[in-house]
């Protein structure tokens, strides 16, 4: 199974250039972040995430990935993942969104996701949004030298599950290098102490979906959009993690 392929080590000189990509990311997220309001389309959002690679000299590792044709994933309100950003979008207030986007510096990747409320939001989803960052924290707190894929797994889980919160399956985080997306998998749930075990250099995206309803989801005709096929609101959280020494480094972050 690929949550049982052990991840690639990175030398710290690889590590520190994916931390300079993952300083664009950072950077494109506080871009957007700030451009969320009503009246912004997800379009929009995508021109200030290619402004933001083009003027820091990255490329972008969703733009041409299996034909997607953005740099960004906007993803609103019961929209879990992959949705395509359009001027024909428009956010509301109330709304919360997902934005996934990532950068590739000198051919080493860095991915993550954010979610936002559209001005004034619900208790109910900015709750929604607080208990899928916690459980992204606690995964990233399981992703030390000793532990396996499994212990991250069961940390983001147990964090939602405690919530009440629906974590949705099939949908996972991934180890990433040189490639966006390398083995192994890193899913939203798992048994403490299984899966391939965790090593210093080892380099993870971890990335809890979850959802106010149902786990079920259908994807829309676009062959992207992934949706919670009750309707019911989701959040993503996604950082890029290298195993250090001393414990995890958060490479996506200012």
């Amino acid at each position: 199974m690929l949550f049982s392929k052990t991840a690639a080590v990175r030398s710290r000189a690889e590590i520190e250039v994916m931390r300079a990509a993952g300083r664009v990311v950072a950077e494109m997220h506080e871009r957007i972040r700030a451009a969320i309001r009503p009246g912004v389309t997800t379009g929009e959002l995508d021109r200030i995430g290619r402004e933001v690679l083009d003027r820091r000299g990255a490329t972008s590792n969703f733009l041409g990935y299996h034909g997607y044709p953005a740099v960004i994933c906007a993803s609103p309100t019961s929209m879990v993942v992959h949705g395509i950003p359009s001027d024909d979008i428009v956010l509301v207030e109330g709304d919360i969104i997902s934005i996934d986007c990532g950068a590739i510096v000198d051919g080493w990747h860095g991915d993550a996701a954010f979610t936002a409320g559209v001005g004034e939001i619900s208790s109910e989803h900015r709750r929604l949004i607080e208990v899928t960052e916690a459980s992204l924290a606690a995964g990233i707190a399981a992703t030390v030298a000793g532990n396996r894929i499994g212990d991250i797994g069961h940390a983001v889980e147990s964090v939602a599950r405690q919530a009440g919160l629906g974590v949705v399956e099939g949908y996972t985080g991934h180890a990433i290098g040189l490639a966006m997306h390398e083995a192994p998998n890193v899913p939203n749930q798992g048994v403490p102490g299984t899966g391939a075990k965790l090593r210093i250099g080892n380099v993870l995206a971890i990335e809890p979906m979850l959802v106010l309803g149902d786990i079920a989801t259908d994807v829309l005709d676009d062959d992207w959009s992934v949706v919670t096929a009750d309707g019911s609101w989701s959040a993503h959280a996604e950082h890029t993690v290298a195993i250090g020494p001393d414990g995890p480094e958060i490479l996506t972050q200012p």
